[in-house]
């Protein structure tokens, strides 16, 4: 901390000057007790872009029926995947990892000039809490990676958005940019297409499954591109790996309400393959950028049980690239071509 040259001596100190690098993923309740997940599911459900109904519409379902049940359901199946040596969920230690491997890239090609640092959209630690510790630590420029590679509104723009926000909450507001969706870099397919060789050994499965988190089917006539981006990253997958084009399906899961979804929803698909006859699929999931609910208890709880159930024999799921080292060269590449200019 110093006073800026030729100021008074009552000016106040300010920090040297650093470059921020704000990593984001939705969220994670704190425990997995009512009160937490009731209040964990309270922020990500009243999120206007996830429900789009009229608040007066929807808060009245959401607080009576919602909120009073789902919290025990949503408790259990988080229990059922918990660290319980760090006390946090899989997607919080992912994160975690994650960013200090960013950091350690990050300080072999920029010393201390670049600060590395993470947030969630719902949950701690909060957007708003991250973006007041970087500016106070210096941070006049803040670059902001929201860790989905397929746009959505409910994903990417909400913690835009929530991004904005915090920024609309200090005296002295740092330049910002954020990083647009990396769906279809040629690295990242990359990536993905070694963690799929890796868990398969190589080999060409008769089905492998792209299971992408689902959203109402309305939001891809108004204009959302997520479906698109999710065809186009299973399409460039299947080229990369050299595979004939009816080797991967892709489909939808965590369908939620009464409201057509984007299809085919997983759940169903899989059992429609064993049905069919295809016994042996693999799993992957593109859109999670680290290991959480949705593919540690969804996709190897009840997703594979119904494949089972329907007659299937081995189920295999590919692990999302989490902290392994081609996925952090991915995200510092990201970074170090969204600081050009900065840095």
């Amino acid at each position: 901390m110093t006073r800026p040259e030729h100021a008074p001596d009552d000016h106040p100190a300010i920090p040297a000057r650093r470059i921020g690098v704000l990593i984001a993923n939705l969220g994670t309740p704190d425990a997995t007790d009512y009160w937490s997940m009731r209040r964990y599911l309270n922020e990500f459900l009243s999120d206007e872009r996830v429900i789009d109904l009229p608040r007066w519409k929807w808060q009245p379902i959401l607080q009576g029926i919602i909120l009073t049940k789902r919290p025990f359901s949503s408790g259990a199946n988080y229990r059922s995947i918990w660290n319980n040596e760090a006390n946090e969920s899989p997607l919080m230690t992912i994160t975690k990892q994650q960013v200090a491997g960013l950091r350690e890239r990050a300080t072999a090609l920029w010393g201390d000039r670049v600060m590395v640092d993470y947030c969630m959209r719902y949950g701690n630690p909060s957007t708003p809490s991250v973006v007041d510790r970087m500016v106070k630590a210096g941070c006049d420029r803040i670059l902001f990676l929201p860790l989905y590679p397929q746009y959505a509104g409910a994903t990417s723009a909400t913690a835009n958005d929530q991004f904005f926000r915090a920024l609309m909450q200090q005296k002295w507001q740092p330049a910002a940019r954020t990083v647009a969706p990396y769906f279809a870099r040629p690295d990242y397919i990359e990536a993905l297409a070694g963690s799929v060789t890796r868990a398969l050994g190589g080999a060409v499965p008769r089905k492998l499954v792209a299971s992408y988190h689902g959203m109402p089917k309305r939001y891809l006539t108004e204009g959302d591109p997520y479906h698109c981006h999710c065809q186009q990253t299973s399409r460039l997958l299947g080229a990369r790996l050299g595979w004939d084009s009816d080797v991967i399906d892709t489909s939808f899961q965590s369908v939620f309400g009464k409201e057509e979804w984007l299809r085919p929803y997983t759940v169903e698909h899989v059992a429609d393959l064993a049905r069919r006859g295809i016994t042996e699929i693999a799993v992957i999931s593109p859109a999670f950028s680290a290991d959480c609910v949705e593919t540690l208890e969804e996709v190897q709880g009840e997703i594979r049980e119904a494949f089972m159930h329907a007659g299937g024999k081995e189920f295999t799921y590919i692990p999302c690239l989490n902290a392994e080292p081609s996925h952090l060269d991915v995200l510092t590449s990201i970074i170090a071509e969204n600081l050009g200019g900065w840095i």
